[in-house]
């Protein structure tokens, strides 16, 4: 029998869920009729990107949720349940870089505030373990679910510069590993615990630092990006969401502790 990829009617938390990338994964994931809690430090994003999904016939409630303290996220974990159930992925969304925390020609490694390298390890590494804790005790109860952490392609290769971004992605994807085994080991082999790392996608954020404002063609850090890629073409937002779906859905039941890279051949190239 060939295994099913339906994520419907399941139940999807996810923190940074009003973001960039993660908004993608909300919508998508509620256009398979999932039913979707968007969890965001920004409480009134995600209560309108709820409503947005909503309007659109699908199922989702948003909730304002602060990834770096416990409270917040078990008052968030409790709001969910009430209105949903249950939870049956934990989806850690939450994350990004400080630009101190960044090594380049107007700050040197040596130089970099050890509170910009702190608040990056803390949204990242600590951002996913808080949110697993709180969530995975409800997934202990229901002896089942899964947990899909956020890594990059800085945890793979180290990227020039992003030095506190790259640390605490790496901690994020040994977290992984570490959690899917506690998990199977200690509490249930139907918890599963993944993680996918993006390579480098083409968003608002980061447009004007691949692709030159005045020309229209890449710059000199975009240019060595796609002479890196084999596929060479930057990656969408969207491009995420079917290995979410894959790794949340019955058809990955035997898939845990590993860490998935999205991103074009970036990660294997080498010249």
């Amino acid at each position: 029998m060939i295994p099913s990829f339906d994520v419907k009617d399941k139940v999807f938390a996810i923190t940074g869920g009003a973001g960039i990338l993660c908004s993608e994964m909300v919508r998508e994931l509620a256009l398979a009729g999932a039913k979707v809690a968007v969890l965001d430090l920004a409480g009134d994003r995600a209560a309108a990107l709820a409503a947005e999904i909503r309007d659109a016939g699908g199922v989702a409630a948003g909730f304002a949720c602060n990834v770096l303290q416990k409270e917040s996220v078990t008052a968030a974990r409790d709001a969910v349940l009430a209105e949903f159930g249950r939870v049956d992925c934990l989806i850690n969304g939450a994350g990004g870089n400080h630009p101190k925390a960044t090594a380049n020609k107007d700050m040197s490694f040596l130089d970099i505030p050890e509170e910009a390298m702190q608040f990056v390890v803390n949204l990242n590494f600590m951002g996913t373990l808080l949110p697993s804790q709180v969530f995975g005790a409800t997934l202990a109860q229901q002896k089942s679910g899964s947990i899909i952490n956020i890594s990059s392609m800085a945890a793979i290769r180290p990227l020039t510069m992003v030095v506190g971004y790259g640390a605490a992605k790496a901690a994020v994807s040994n977290f992984t590993q570490w959690l899917a085994t506690w998990f199977a080991k200690n509490v249930s082999p139907d918890i599963r615990v993944n993680a996918i790392a993006p390579g480098f996608l083409l968003t608002q954020q980061n447009y004007y630092l691949l692709i030159d404002k005045e020309t229209g063609q890449s710059t000199p850090r975009g240019a060595h990006i796609l002479a890196q890629t084999p596929m060479g073409r930057y990656g969408k937002p969207e491009e995420l969401v079917g290995a979410v779906m894959f790794l949340a859905s019955p058809a990955a039941s035997f898939i845990t502790g590993t860490v998935l890279p999205i991103d074009g051949g970036f990660s294997v190239f080498a010249i």
